[in-house]
């Protein structure tokens, strides 16, 4: 009788032993310290894949990758060269360009959040300013003032009332008028090329002979002789001076 007294003392010990462990478990699986750590975690997660659109929508790459594929369109060469190595190009000016202002956002956003001297919001409004500052000095006023009337916000006194989701398509559009323009000027003297070959060709009776065949290697020779990548580099450089 007292073994079998023990030994039921002892089971129902272990079940309370146990029932204990999962009492902890679940209030510390529930704490709120434990969730706000589980949903920080899973937005910055999630904010990886939004980056490429990030740098994309607020850095200079929108130029450089359209200005590059233009001078390609205009020589004549379709796929020299690749589409790899222009989006490289263009994606090492971006870092070349946007570099003050990445380390800006680290110095005055990163590092103090890091110390804990600020808190998550205000790392986030000091970390954003440095961006508003570069698309407000390359955005046009017209296309700031069509996303403000679109987007229906109270009147803006300054431009640091400006929301970032107006700001951001204003200076992309304004980056894209200012690509094409860019490109329409690299494609004169490659067209005046063209226009002289084919001229030549209808003077000589060759219809049947490509235009195109024959302007390329000018064009390539004409692209070269006067260090075309290094004057459109230094070009697009210049722009975000």
């Amino acid at each position: 009788m007292i073994r079998w007294l023990l030994g039921v003392i002892m089971v129902s010990s272990a079940v309370f032993a146990q029932t204990d462990a999962m009492a902890i478990d679940l209030s510390s699986f529930t704490s709120p310290l434990q969730f706000s750590s589980s949903i920080s975690l899973l937005l910055a997660i999630s904010s990886i894949s939004l980056a490429p659109f990030f740098l994309i929508s607020t850095t200079s790459f929108v130029r450089f990758a359209i200005v590059l594929g233009m001078i390609r369109n205009a020589i004549g060469t379709n796929q020299s060269p690749p589409n790899p190595v222009i989006i490289s190009i263009a994606l090492f000016m971006t870092f070349y360009v946007m570099t003050p202002t990445w380390v800006t956002v680290y110095e005055k956003a990163i590092i103090p959040y890091q110390n804990q001297t600020i808190t998550q919001r205000e790392a986030f409004v000091e970390g954003i300013k440095p961006f508003r500052e570069f698309m407000l000095k390359y955005t046009r006023e017209t296309d700031l003032a069509l996303f403000i009337e679109f987007s229906k916000i109270p009147a803006v006194n300054s431009v640091d009332d400006i929301p970032i989701y107006v700001l951001i398509p204003a200076f992309m559009i304004s980056e894209l008028k200012t690509a094409f323009q860019i490109g329409f000027m690299l494609f004169i003297p490659f067209i005046v090329i063209d226009l002289v070959v084919s001229n030549i060709l209808l003077s000589l009776g060759m219809f049947m002979l490509s235009p195109v065949m024959i302007s390329l290697p000018f064009k390539i020779l004409l692209f070269v002789l006067v260090d075309g990548w290094n004057l459109i580099t230094r070009g697009l450089l210049n722009g975000f001076q």
